[in-house]
């Protein structure tokens, strides 16, 4: 099994999903240890379309694996911006490249406050690591 990744200028939710801030725009995607988890993606559906706002704690969409389906869980509220449609079609690029090409949406940031209750990848780490 190959070594999960933790890039350290991310945020971590304990529902594993991930965030890149950059101003005001966050970027979300799910985490090397969420894809690895969930194993081969076949399907993504997206709940939201650009121009929606959505609360912290909203379901942005959900993604299938040949094992389970998990919910895409948003710690921040905002505007969407953009949607990753390639992985409509390709979900598979979730799993070969989860913090590039794999990410989901971006959000342009109303309230920043859920960022507050995110990990930082050392803790989020540990956390993957104690479950």
């Amino acid at each position: 099994m190959a070594e999960l990744k933790y890039p350290s200028d991310l945020k971590y939710a304990k529902s594993d999903e991930w965030v890149r801030v950059e101003g005001d725009i966050a970027t979300l995607g799910i985490s090397d240890y969420a894809q690895d988890s969930l194993n081969d993606l076949t399907y993504i559906e997206f709940s939201h379309s650009v121009g929606d706002n959505i609360a912290a704690g909203d379901a942005v969409g959900e993604v299938e694996s040949v094992k389970a389906t998990a919910e895409i869980i948003t710690p921040i509220a905002g505007d969407i911006l953009e949607v990753n449609s390639d992985l409509e079609s390709e979900p598979e690029i979730i799993n070969a490249d989860p913090y590039g090409k794999g990410w989901l949406v971006k959000i342009k940031i109303t309230d920043a406050a859920g960022l507050e209750g995110l990990m930082d990848a050392a803790a989020y780490q540990a956390y993957c690591e104690s479950r």
